[in-house]
């Protein structure tokens, strides 16, 4: 439990995570010394109670998906107010309150639990034991039941996808395309599967219908631009990763591969200024390069790194100073 809660929040969010623990606990400690002296003690041991708990949820949303966010911020943020209420506001309801505020987080998961189908739930049961073919014969269920369902082609295809089964990948995404055309999602799964099979072309052709389709998305220029720099399509490579970063990538460790990709474009221009300053924002980035080395770690994580895991090294390597952006220009 502790290893996959410090893989989801990644090296950095685990260090804050810690940090907030121990200010507040330390804060909270201190308080322990004079409780007995002064009324106003007890109140404040409650708010920082609340703050603690606020960060921790701050601290979770930054990395959940948009739509997981939306979520559990409408899950959470009554239950927070009513413990608010229940420990500052009025302390004589208190057991009132957090029973309110235990039973609402209760309810709005399984709630919300209840609008995906189970037969994801129960994938997803085999995905953590490596079981990809029951994972398959599940969705296979799912998909004769609701064959006219995009949802479901692009789950089974990320199954296909850690199986390493690309092929099969590849023909779900494409009938996800063809049942949501205007899904950028799954154009980018599209794109993304080819990028794993080495089909760039290919995989370029359904980057850039993503990225039509979500013009201020950051990943569709992200998937662009790591395509280009397979295909050696340097400016269009550079023109692409730099409006990624202009449309703010919030992860550390899709900044490394970006930085690498743009470092790798202008060396091949040969613009060395550039390449070298790309280098140096790379350096600055070493706990993404963290989160890749705990993701890439996973039994999950073959097909990915066969696709990024080179990159990932030498990311690595001009961190610790093997490689320098001459290298990259002379490669």
């Amino acid at each position: 439990m502790l290893k996959r809660a410090q893989v989801f929040l990644g090296p950095a969010m685990s260090r804050v995570f810690v940090a907030w623990f121990a200010i507040t606990g330390l804060a909270s400690l201190v308080l322990n010394v004079v409780v007995n002296q002064y009324d106003w003690v007890r109140p404040v041991q409650s708010l920082i109670v609340v703050v603690f708990l606020v960060g921790v949820v701050i601290i979770v949303m930054v990395r959940l998906a948009p739509e997981e966010r939306r979520r559990w911020l409408a899950i959470l943020v009554p239950a927070l107010i009513a413990l608010f209420i229940g420990l500052l506001i009025a302390p004589q309801w208190s057991g009132l309150f957090l029973g309110l505020a235990a039973g609402w987080v209760i309810a709005g998961t399984l709630i919300s639990r209840g609008r995906g189908p189970m037969e994801y739930r129960t994938a997803i049961k085999h995905l953590r034991k490596n079981q990809y073919a029951d994972a398959i014969r599940v969705m296979d269920g799912l998909i004769r039941a609701d064959p006219d369902q995009a949802n479901h082609y692009r789950f089974r295809a990320e199954v296909y996808r850690l199986w390493g089964k690309l092929k099969l990948a590849t023909k779900d995404y494409q009938k996800m395309t063809q049942l949501a055309p205007d899904s950028a999602q799954a154009f980018n799964g599209l794109a993304e599967v080819h990028l794993q099979a080495g089909e760039y072309q290919q995989a370029w052709q359904a980057a850039e219908r993503a990225n039509q389709l979500a013009p201020d998305d950051w990943v569709t220029y992200y998937n662009l631009g790591m395509i280009e720099d397979r295909l050696r399509e340097s400016k269009r490579a550079v023109e692409h990763l730099n409006r990624a970063l202009e449309l703010k990538v919030k992860d550390a460790r899709h900044r490394v591969l970006i930085h690498l990709y743009l470092a790798r474009a202008y060396g091949r221009m040969g613009d060395s200024g550039q390449a070298s300053a790309q280098v140096q924002a790379l350096r600055k980035l070493q706990n993404g390069l963290d989160e890749w080395e705990t993701i890439l770690k996973s039994d999950q994580a073959a097909t990915l790194r066969d696709v990024i895991g080179d990159d990932v090294q030498t990311a690595q390597e001009l961190v610790n100073g093997e490689l320098s952006a001459e290298d990259l220009s002379r490669a």
